[in-house]
């Protein structure tokens, strides 16, 4: 039970077994995996779309297939997305931090990526079937810009994408539409970062892709808090309207998730737990959430979608007006 006002309550279990996956267990010579997308394939296979770093500190992503989503991964021999500067000037400095979505009407995946560049980060879309081939559409949101997501159905005839715009103060979350993947627009500004000594203050991003549950969008998101000795990631939740994902509903004041274990507080960037993807077991409620710790390797936890919608409920505010 929680054990004050403010819900504090572990709401994901870490797997024993953490890291399940290190640069150690790659086919190639890396320096470290982390930040996965993630997916079910349709025979139940889970597969990790994982961000790698080369040792010249350039990103790819490689997929990672298991079975039971814990062990025994088959790691493609080489890269699955590479940069393509040639053709994509956007990704001469790489390719990093994946979001899969799939998209019963296209029955595709739809894959947003940061790719990076000169001018910074931007978010660019890749769509595919299999994970073998892959259709680029480039960059949809220009620099600086990251943290994408689909949502996986049209929004009253519309694509939705949440991402992650800096400008002005600080860094918040945003979402955009279009009818055709190319041309975006209706820019809103769905939840701020919060000012202060806040640990979501001045920058906020979207984590996994949103899971729809009868309240609504339920949203993973991360902040940074700033200290001192450098920046801390965490966890938290929001919830969005169905209809009207722009409106946010709920927010918890508290994290729920935040680097602990030696493998989350020490690597390649300190104090880092930060997912890019999830699954839901088909029992309709069991998350296994996957995430990069300290910019290094992959671990896991597992949780519960009644029980993050019960804790924010519970404790969750309406945020003020953006």
């Amino acid at each position: 039970m929680p054990e004050n006002q403010y819900g504090y309550v572990q709401l994901f279990h870490r797997h024993r077994g953490n890291p399940i996956l290190m640069p150690t267990d790659w086919p190639y010579s890396v320096n470290s995996v982390f930040n996965p997308g993630a997916t079910l394939l349709p025979d139940g296979t889970t597969l990790l779309l994982c961000r790698v770093e080369d040792m010249r500190g350039i990103s790819h992503l490689c997929a990672a297939r298991s079975a039971n989503g814990i062990d025994n991964w088959e790691i493609d021999p080489e890269p699955t997305l590479y940069p393509d500067p040639e053709h994509y000037p956007e990704e001469i400095w790489g390719i990093e931090d994946p979001r899969i979505t799939f998209i019963p009407e296209l029955n595709q995946y739809v894959i947003t990526y940061t790719s990076y560049a000169h001018s910074g980060p931007g978010v660019s879309l890749a769509l595919t079937s299999d994970f073998r081939t892959f259709e680029r559409k480039g960059v949809i949101m220009p620099p600086e810009d990251k943290d994408a997501a689909f949502l996986p159905y049209r929004i009253n005839g519309l694509w939705a994408v949440i991402h992650r715009p800096i400008g002005g103060i600080g860094a918040h979350m945003w979402i955009s539409y279009s009818n055709d993947l190319e041309h975006w627009g209706g820019h809103n500004q769905i939840m701020e970062a919060r000012l202060g000594a806040w640990w979501d203050a001045n920058k906020i991003g979207l984590s996994p892709p949103p899971i729809e549950t009868p309240s609504g969008w339920l949203a993973i998101y991360h902040g940074v808090r700033m200290t001192a000795s450098g920046c801390i990631y965490r966890l938290g939740l929001a919830l969005f309207e169905k209809e009207h994902p722009e409106r946010c509903v709920l927010r918890g004041d508290s994290w729920i998730f935040g680097p602990e274990e030696t493998y989350e507080r020490f690597g390649d960037v300190n104090n880092v737990v930060f997912p890019c993807g999830l699954t839901i077991g088909p029992d309709g409620d069991t998350i296994h959430m996957y995430y990069g710790a300290a910019d290094k390797c992959i671990a896991m936890a597992t949780g519960s979608v009644k029980a993050l919608s019960d804790w924010l409920e519970e404790y969750g505010k309406p945020p003020p007006p953006c």
